[in-house]
């Protein structure tokens, strides 16, 4: 784990094309300000674009940059702002990368937001999802989606017992009753992950530590699938704005290599947690 600014960190210390993957979610551009530190929405772009720049440096020409990135509301009324669209666009238009496949990371324990449209004046439904860019740095990055197979469904297996699947399905696909199974079945980019865990290892060491939790961690399962899905054993991952480091404790896991990096000394000494028995 380095502390510090991570755009001092990469440039003075990461080699050129000497990292597999970055997984990251950096600060989003929210209305109400959190403790560790927002951007303002039309000042997104031109904030981000220099960790860009410096990510795609040191990403190897096989490489990948995933981004968690979470919408935001128009200030004082019930509209969307575009500014992670117009993020996406000027990464792949201004940075050179290209857009491997969008994810959307959904969090069904997410409590209703924001409260003035969607509880009081009940005009909007809560915001659960959020996207989650996969860039690559040439159109074939290193990816294998049997390294996240899922399990196969009761009906699934049934329709290949019965034969039940074969025939024309009324969007006009032809099903072939000749299946082969390839040991489960494809993930879609949709990840469901429930981030309301409040106790475990890190709660239970930051509070022993008397250190305040990170408020904005992802849960483990959305850099597990990621690191499966796009790096092997002994690549290198970095994680850039890492909080609490939950992207190095899953990396660690996978035994692959990692650098975790966060301004803040706090967050980092509580991330220890994660690491501890």
């Amino acid at each position: 784990m380095m502390q510090g600014n991570c755009l001092n960190y990469m440039s003075s210390s990461v080699p050129d094309a000497s990292v597999d993957l970055i997984m990251t979610s950096p600060p989003f551009a929210l209305n109400r300000k959190k403790a560790y530190g927002n951007v303002a929405e039309a000042d997104y772009c031109a904030w981000f674009k220099p960790f860009a720049l410096e990510m795609h440096r040191i990403l190897k020409d096989s490489g990948s940059l995933v981004l968690d990135i979470g919408g935001v509301w128009d200030k004082g009324q019930p509209t969307r702002s575009l500014y992670h669209f117009k993020l996406l666009i000027m990464l792949v238009e201004e940075c050179g990368y290209y857009l491997a496949q969008e994810h959307y990371w959904h969090n069904p324990s997410k409590l209703p937001s924001p409260i003035e449209w969607v509880n009081k004046k009940r005009v909007r439904v809560k915001d659960s999802v959020n996207t989650v860019w996969w860039l690559s740095k040439s159109p074939h990055p290193k990816a294998d989606n049997r390294r996240v197979l899922q399990a196969y469904s009761a009906s699934m297996k049934k329709q290949w017992k019965t034969g039940g699947a074969a025939g024309l399905r009324p969007s006009g696909h032809e099903m072939t009753d000749k299946f082969t199974d390839v040991g489960g079945s494809i993930p879609a980019n949709l990840i469901v992950a429930p981030n309301s865990a409040s106790s475990g290892q890190y709660f239970n060491y930051c509070k022993e530590a008397g250190l305040t939790p990170h408020p904005a961690r992802f849960p483990e399962k959305l850099p597990e699938y990621f690191i499966k899905f796009l790096t092997t054993q002994g690549d290198l991952v970095l994680d850039p704005f890492a909080g609490s480091c939950t992207t190095g404790a899953v990396a660690e896991k996978l035994g692959r290599r990692w650098v975790c990096c966060d301004a803040s000394e706090d967050y980092l000494r509580g991330a220890v947690g994660r690491f501890v028995s």
